[in-house]
């Protein structure tokens, strides 16, 4: 069937879960790792702080985009059956039980158990008089100078407040008994947690029984203290923190643009003043404050989240750097495969054969020596790349640079509208352009987030040419904390597709055939759909069907309509899925052959694998691509086969094989949009997938393995 037959087939709100509830299921599942009793103290806190910072960025784009629908009287329901409005309401109702949950769990569990091991966050009033003496000295030293005082009265407007930023509204009074409205920022350059040992004792470590030390107090609290320094001869009533959040999903009008980069800039400086979508507050603040900031930010009252604690909890990640390993997991370190040991240069080691490497388990610099090794090689000729979330401090565009200043062509792709990266972007942008490189910002309407990168070199039979292809990006910081699976080959088809590609990005192609890869947006889809069908025929036939998908989101309508059809047919489907699912699973006479879990661990699951029995003839395709309409269609992604039959078992007895068997952090899909974590039974082994993965790594490089990591 066509994806127009599929869609029309299977368009019933019944069919499919909704995207944005189905996200903050994911979110649950972030909780419930820091809800684990077995999960390290530290790693509670860094879930904690991963669930409020994914929220913030949902309401930053999903809820901002629900309230334009809803304020142009968008009444259209989606493919699920739920108009904008029933949207909203749905999800504000699913997400208060888990604000309320998250924040018992910090303040009864967490806070109550760094203190037992010598973390103290505590509050100015439970501070020593010795103590308040010292950090109200500090605060008219180091933090007085840094703050703004902001009124509100007839002569001067209501403040502009900043995205995400932390911020007290103070009622004070004058002496003629006056009461006015003020607003002081919690400064974002300085930490919201301050350890104040450091400042009461400068340079000491502080130590207890030989163990580390430290006592924290928000800055906020320390503010909120000395309040009188920047109103003097004011009374301060009372003062009570806020944090808003705004629509950061500007629309880019880049089909009239002239200059992409200078309107990717003004975007950025748009952002700013995007409308406020949310207002958290405390609980203790009286109704008159929550009206002027009501009516001053222009939003009504299901836009305000009420807290009895602290807002703002994704910035508790700073406790994660503490000294403090025993309460962390046991660190891994990754490993360089042993292929890499040898003498050769990396381009005679891939011609050997091609190369697979996982991230996080594998070593990020084999990928850094390629492109070092390209940049200095004279037989190099050109080296072409896509960048997408670059990092701030990047080896990769470092050798890029390195490469032009040797005189050798460099092309290079920078995604300015990969969202929240766009400053950085366009800062290697220009550092790349000042030496020459070749830089484009890719095609109208279209993000590149394909990763790859194609080497062209000069050997004795002629020009060869090698190229890396990966699910992720080249980021040296997230291939630690990110899974994602890497491809060297010098496969003439592959390495040809990605020449083909290079073109269409850089220059003019109306190319739709590939040798080897699957395109978005010219052929994906399709492509997917036909091995999807091919599996359906080869059950009609008498044959066996089996689909794997392993991917981050599920939700292209066409796609779920061949796997509903799939498994009508017989054919059996597992989807590794680690986030948004739309499809619904188990489901008598739609879905009954179709299982889904999703596994949340250590490690960001980030790798997309798509795998078809093929009668025994076993495809394994990668991707960069997740199956969204997003990506079907407005992205340039690819899919690469793994041809080699070393590699396809690889995947297949590890990862592929120990993903479906996990039974510590795996929790299984059912039709309510419910998950469930997957136990041992009957004596079986506890399998952590990514801990099996580590220690798989560590054997295969010779390392020591250790029993549990």
């Amino acid at each position: 069937m066509t994806s127009k037959e599929l869609i029309k087939k299977y368009n019933d709100p019944k069919n499919f879960f909704n995207r944005d509830l189905s996200w903050i299921e994911f979110n649950r599942r972030v909780l419930e790792e820091a809800l684990d009793t077995d999960m390290p103290l530290l790693e509670k806190v860094k879930f904690i702080s991963i669930f409020h910072s994914n929220l913030d960025e949902f309401y930053m784009i999903r809820i901002s985009g629900l309230k334009e629908q809803i304020a142009a009287n968008v009444s259209e329901p989606t493919i699920d059956g739920l108009t904008p409005l029933a949207q909203l309401q749905k999800i504000e109702k699913t997400l208060q039980p888990l604000l309320r949950q998250v924040l018992d769990l910090w303040q009864n569990e967490v806070v109550p158990a760094l203190k037992e091991n010598k973390i103290d966050i505590t509050s100015y009033d439970n501070l020593s008089d010795d103590e308040k003496k010292i950090l109200n000295e500090y605060f008219k030293k180091e933090i007085y100078p840094v703050l703004t005082p902001l009124a509100f009265d007839p002569g001067r407007p209501f403040p502009y407040i900043s995205n995400l930023s932390l911020s007290l509204a103070i009622l004070v009074k004058k002496p003629n008994g006056e009461n006015h409205f003020a607003r002081v920022k919690v400064p974002n350059i300085l930490p919201r947690l301050m350890q104040i040992d450091n400042i009461i004792t400068p340079g000491k470590k502080i130590q207890t029984n030989g163990f580390f030390s430290a006592k924290f107090i928000w800055l906020g609290d320390l503010i909120k203290a000395n309040l009188h320094m920047l109103f003097p001869g004011m009374e301060i009533v009372e003062a009570h923190r806020f944090r808003i959040t705004r629509d950061t999903d500007i629309e880019l009008q880049e089909d009239e643009a002239d200059d992409l980069l200078r309107v990717i800039e003004e975007n950025i400086r748009q952002r700013r003043f995007g409308t406020v979508v949310r207002l958290e507050v405390e609980k203790q603040m009286p109704e008159f404050m929550l009206e002027t900031l009501m009516v001053n930010l222009q939003i009504k009252r299901e836009d305000i989240h009420v807290f009895d604690g602290p807002l703002g909890l994704s910035d508790v990640i700073t406790l994660y750097d503490l000294p403090v390993h025993q309460l962390k997991n046991k660190p891994f370190y990754p490993v360089i495969p042993k292929i890499f040991d040898g003498e050769e240069d990396i381009f005679t080691t891939i011609k050997q054969g091609d190369i697979l490497l996982h991230h996080p388990y594998h070593s990020f610099n084999p990928v850094i020596d390629f492109i070092k090794e390209a940049s200095r090689d004279p037989d190099v000729l050109a080296i072409k790349q896509t960048l997408y979330r670059v990092g701030t401090d990047s080896p990769i565009v470092r050798c890029l640079i390195e490469a032009a200043e040797r005189g050798k062509q460099v092309a290079v792709l920078v995604e300015l509208k990969a969202r929240f990266d766009e400053q950085n972007n366009i800062f290697w942008a220009r550092e790349l352009e000042k030496v020459g490189v070749h830089v484009v910002y890719g095609l109208v309407g279209l993000k590149t987030h394909a990763k790859m990168t194609l080497v062209v070199r000069r050997e004795t039979e002629g020009v060869k040419k090698y190229v890396h292809l990966s699910t992720g990006n080249y980021n040296t910081s997230t291939a630690k904390l990110y899974t994602d699976l890497g491809l060297f080959t010098c496969n003439e088809d592959i390495c040809s597709d990605v020449s083909d590609i290079f073109n269409y990005l850089t220059g003019y192609s109306k190319q739709t055939e590939f040798k080897k890869l699957f395109v978005a947006p010219i052929n994906m889809r399709e492509k997917f759909l036909s091995c999807i069908q091919r599996e359906i025929d080869n059950v009609k036939a008498g044959g066996q069907g089996r689909i794997i998908f392993k991917l981050n989101a599920l939700v292209d309508p066409a796609i779920i309509g061949a796997l509903y059809e799939a498994s009508s047919e017989g054919v059996k489907i597992d989807l590794i899925d680690r986030g948004i699912c739309c499809l619904i699973p188990g489901k008598d006479g739609l879905s009954e052959n179709i299982k889904v879990i999703s596994i949340v661990g250590r490690y960001l699951e980030h790798s997309r694998l798509f795998y078809f029995y093929n009668n025994g003839a076993e495809d394994i395709y990668l991707s960069s691509a997740d199956m969204m309409q997003r990506n079907l269609d407005r992205r340039v992604e690819i899919a690469f086969p793994i041809e080699d039959p070393k590699l396809k078992n690889e995947l297949l007895k590890t990862l592929i094989k120990f993903s479906l068997k996990d039974n510590v952090k795996a929790r299984e899909l059912c039709s309510e949009m419910k998950y469930s974590l997957h136990r041992p039974v009957d004596g079986e082994k506890k399998i952590d997938s990514q801990e099996w993965l580590m220690n798989h790594a560590l054997k295969l490089a010779g390392k020591f393995l250790k029993p549990k990591l």
